[in-house]
């Protein structure tokens, strides 16, 4: 049974295993990508809003990704452009604040047009903040933080303390994660939240992501919850 009084603030997950789950029933790797979309992120973000996750982040799209080939690539595109026609007004029903993280630039400027639209209008929910991280790597975010310090504190000395430092990564403003998860097998992170993840809990699954119910969900949260959190002390 979950303790609703331990439930983790922030949850991150590693959505792996889309192309796998796919190639397994004789789908085209879209299909596998589509149905993660169109039957999996919903419910999750319905599952976690409903247990008390402030805050959950999904990493959709790395900044390695564009070098898959080029059919996935373009096929994740029209996706993502679907996705922000046709759910993120249920999202938004479902009192989600969207957010996105990662270097919005190298999209096409009808995706950027649609992430800037759901996060305008989504902005004034309050029961779950979903992060969609897209063309995300943490290396990368972390070159562009520094980038930003470096464009506006030119005539500074150097030196930089980590509470400044930390307004410049995309993850300002949000708490650190508590729970990062990782479907399909693989047990690193990959760069994922290089920055805030130092002292995440870990919890990896063989579950490829399309079957990460919100059954699973909860599995995952109840193994956080036997961890005893130190922080290093």
């Amino acid at each position: 049974m979950i303790d609703k009084t331990n439930i983790p603030r922030h949850v991150a997950i590693m959505m792996d295993g889309n192309r796998r789950w796919a190639k397994g029933k004789g789908l085209s790797i879209i299909a596998g990508h589509a149905y993660a979309v169109d039957k999996i992120v919903e419910q999750l973000i319905e599952r976690a809003g409903e247990l008390g996750v402030e805050y959950l982040t999904l990493w959709a799209f790395s900044t390695e990704n564009w070098g898959r080939a080029e059919e996935e690539v373009v096929g994740l595109m029209n996706l993502f452009r679907k996705a922000l026609m046709t759910k993120v007004e249920r999202f938004i029903a479902k009192g989600a604040k969207l957010k996105m993280i990662g270097d919005m630039s190298r999209f096409a400027p009808d995706i950027q047009a649609g992430m800037k639209e759901a996060m305008k209008k989504s902005e004034k929910n309050d029961k779950i903040t979903v992060t969609f991280a897209l063309n995300y790597g943490g290396r990368d975010e972390i070159k562009r933080a520094v980038d930003k310090w470096c464009e506006e504190n030119r005539n500074q000395e150097l030196g930089i303390r980590k509470d400044t430092f930390e307004k410049y990564l995309d993850t300002a403003g949000m708490p650190d994660p508590d729970l990062i998860i990782r479907t399909g097998g693989e047990m690193r992170l990959s760069g994922f939240l290089m920055w805030s993840a130092a002292y995440s809990e870990l919890y990896f699954t063989e579950k490829l992501f399309p079957e990460f119910t919100p059954n699973e969900l909860e599995k995952a949260i109840e193994e956080y919850q036997t961890r005893q959190r130190r922080f290093g002390k």
